[in-house]
């Protein structure tokens, strides 16, 4: 009887303790999995992130929607690139693309985004650019270049330093190349003015001799034709696209892209602005997300004069406001409008400690 009882003993014992092992063993096969299966993790950090607004300060994000492409329209936009060079904008319809995955686009640097554009009209003063192109090929013999032209014809004076500066002038059609470049193609080229002419027939000019392309991106000799890769050769912000014309309207060079006509014909009558949607993009020190902002000329001028060297101070001289979408308005005035006289103002603590104080004059004169 006795020896019974201890069998029964033993037999529950063994049975506890395979149970406890089981346990463990379950216990621990779980926390193993939790530690390597990815789809199960610890709850993230909070991020500074207002609910409903599209600004925030983001330490990280792996949000699809955050490095999507920003859509860009713009309708008479003078944008300028860089000291002395401007574009002038009649229209467009794109994007604006990141030009590194981990980077922002950001107004402060240009070199950050490139404009893709599906649709737009272009121009470029042929001052700025013979200005331009004086300063961009300083490795070239040719200088002092003067540009003009008419539809489809543009003539170029300039002078060569071959032993001789020579005086020249070259003739050309200006169209589309494949690869959305610009194409010269020179019908005359010709020294001008040069006594005893007799001496210089030892002097070989052709096209290359313009040129030494291969110390200049962007331009390319090729026989009697000159190619210009834009992108390449003009300053940030860089802009691509499929180009479909290009012509001299005088004084500018007009540059088409797409299907731009009937959209130009449209939006006549609009006011100047610049508008972006959707990504994420810089500015100052704000990041704002799933972009919703509109930048509105206060002015009546022709263009809409935006800086993108001090387009802070554009901002601070004018006012901004919030859509019920949480979106941003902001009214901008032309550079060149602002007084240079007027500080930019600060909200002072002072102000701040007496709430018997009226708010500051340029708060309430708008």
């Amino acid at each position: 009887m006795q020896n019974n009882s201890v069998m029964r003993f033993r037999i529950a014992f063994a049975i506890s303790a395979f149970a406890v092992i089981f346990l463990m063993f379950v216990v621990w096969r779980r926390s193993a999995k939790q530690v390597i299966d990815p789809s199960v993790s610890a709850t993230p950090p909070p991020t500074a992130v207002i609910s409903g607004a599209p600004f925030a300060i983001i330490p990280g994000t792996s949000n699809p929607s955050d490095s999507a492409p920003t859509n860009v329209s713009a309708h008479n936009l003078k944008l300028r690139k860089g000291p002395g060079f401007r574009i002038y904008v009649r229209w467009l319809r794109g994007q604006m693309i990141r030009m590194k995955r981990n980077v922002n686009p950001s107004f402060d640097d240009p070199e950050s985004f490139v404009l893709d554009v599906k649709t737009g009209v272009i121009r470029t003063n042929v001052g700025d650019l013979a200005n331009f192109l004086n300063q961009a090929i300083v490795n070239s013999p040719l200088r002092n270049i003067t540009l003009s032209g008419d539809g489809d014809q543009i003539k170029l004076h300039g002078t060569l330093h071959k032993i001789l500066p020579l005086p020249i002038e070259m003739i050309a059609t200006i169209a589309v190349a494949p690869g959305n470049r610009v194409q010269l193609h020179v019908t005359k080229l010709n020294l001008l003015k040069i006594p005893f002419k007799g001496l210089l027939g030892g002097f070989h000019i052709t096209i290359s001799s313009l040129f030494h392309p291969g110390d200049i991106p962007g331009i390319q000799v090729s026989g009697n034709d000159i190619l210009f890769d834009t992108q390449k050769l003009l300053p940030p912000p860089h802009i691509r696209g499929q180009l479909t014309s290009v012509r001299i309207v005088n004084p500018d060079v007009e540059e088409i892209y797409g299907n731009a006509r009937d959209d130009v014909t449209q939006v006549a009558q609009w006011r100047n602005f610049l508008q972006l949607r959707d990504g994420t993009i810089d500015f100052g020190k704000l990041t704002m997300r799933h972009v919703d902002l509109i930048m509105v000329d206060l002015s009546n001028d022709a263009w809409f004069d935006l800086d993108l060297a001090h387009y802070q101070e554009q901002l601070v001289n004018g006012y901004t406001r919030m859509t019920p979408q949480a979106g941003l308005q902001i009214f901008m005035p032309d550079l060149d409008k602002i007084p240079h006289d007027k500080a930019n103002q600060n909200i002072s603590m002072e102000w701040l400690k007496n709430r018997n104080a009226p708010p500051p004059p340029e708060i309430t004169s708008r």
